[in-house]
């Protein structure tokens, strides 16, 4: 009988990880293990006391290892990596950020693997961001595969030297039947979170980072809540700029109309009480929280960065907008607030899109046809 494929998903990242670690630990989770074994792998900084996607994976049931690290150019983590290869006889590793991508690329000169890699986005503005970002594009135009989430950033590698045959883009996706509203737990729910069955709830997920532009979505609600003052906003997500974002919300007057409400596993309950869903962001990849929203036929209002443009069709699943365009972004919320019926029919194809383009399972079987390909063409590694 052929054994599966034995896949090492590589991950680096602090903290509570964001929408490339819900892709990881969800298709994880979605493979076949008689035909794909996959071990899930975390770089963990013994410094970050936040980290929290061990939980994650534990309580999904996977294959789940980490390599300790005692600051981020810890030279102990290369024998643990080549030791945990040879232990599991991996055939694939699968990076998923700059510095597992590094990795990666070395393992597979050291080791019988062969590299994969996702390239999940290259938002950053500190000037070690953007070298680490230029050295990895042209690091993955060595590899015999990439998979991009999005095409701007298949666009992006094929710019600095990528072969277009070698970028495949494959937009992230989820488990539609996890991702599901409850109309019965609503008003629950609501009432939890301190909400009047007449307030207008619009949330927002994201980490508060600068590339979210949550500054932007302050301005254009605080202009909204003047003709519609039961309006409501929460953003869900921890981040630096939360001290910037609290004096915004003061300065404003809106500390009773704008909630924070850090971070939360809870994002199916939380969207039962939402009614409208916003993303502000100036840069994405392909917006997880985005393919959520569709999934809850939470009433869409986004802007066309990124990989969004594939997920919606303005006007079809929700309404677009352009990026750094307050008034727009208002107009839009203002929109879905004034012609329910009309959201609830973009909502309603929103979910109908996911469920037949955007599951999990159609994602998983792309990622492992990217397998079989790998090991039939075992020579195209360099």
């Amino acid at each position: 009988m052929k054994r599966p494929i034995r896949v090492l998903e590589l991950r680096s990242v602090w903290g509570t990880g964001g929408g490339p670690d819900k892709t990881i630990l969800a298709g994880a989770k979605a493979t076949d293990p008689s035909r794909v074994a996959v071990t899930v792998c975390y770089i963990r900084d013994a410094r970050d006391r936040v980290f929290a996607l061990d939980r994650q994976a534990t309580a999904l049931g996977l294959d789940y290892v980490e390599v300790i690290e005692r600051h981020s150019f810890d030279p102990r983590i290369w024998p643990a990596l080549r030791r945990l290869v040879r232990e599991r006889a991996i055939d694939v590793v699968h990076a998923h950020d700059h510095k597992t991508d590094a990795l990666t690329w070395a393992l597979a000169k050291r080791e019988a693997v062969v590299p994969l890699s996702t390239a999940h986005g290259f938002a950053g503005e500190h000037w070690n961001e953007r070298l680490y970002y230029a050295i990895e594009k042209r690091l993955l135009a060595r590899f015999p595969r990439v998979i991009a989430v999005s095409e701007p950033i298949k666009g992006e590698l094929v710019r600095t030297g990528s072969k277009p045959a070698r970028v495949t883009v494959i937009n992230n996706a989820i488990d539609h039947r996890v991702f599901r509203r409850d109309p019965a737990l609503r008003s629950d729910i609501r009432r939890a979170l301190g909400f009047d069955s007449e307030d207008t709830v619009i949330g927002a997920v994201g980490r508060l980072e600068p590339e979210k532009r949550f500054d932007l979505l302050l301005e254009a609600f605080g202009a909204l809540h003047e003709r519609h003052p039961r309006a409501i906003l929460v953003i869900v997500g921890e981040g630096s700029l939360r001290p910037d974002l609290e004096a915004g919300i003061t300065r404003r007057n809106l500390r009773s109309f704008v909630r924070l409400l850090g971070y939360r596993t809870d994002i199916v309950q939380l969207h039962d009480a939402f009614d409208v869903f916003v993303q502000s962001s100036e840069r994405e990849g392909t917006p997880n929280c985005v393919i959520e929203a569709m999934a809850m036929e939470t009433p869409l209002v986004a802007t066309e960065v990124g990989g969004t443009g594939e997920l919606v069709t303005n006007g079809v699943h929700g309404l677009l907008v352009p990026r750094h365009d307050v008034s727009a972004l208002c107009n839009a919320l203002e929109a879905v607030l004034l012609d329910r019926a009309g959201a609830a029919s973009r909502a309603a194809a929103a979910r109908a899109r996911v469920e037949l383009d955007l599951s999990f399972e159609r994602r998983v079987q792309l990622v492992e046809g990217i397998y079989d390909e790998l090991l039939g063409n075992h020579s195209e590694v360099q």
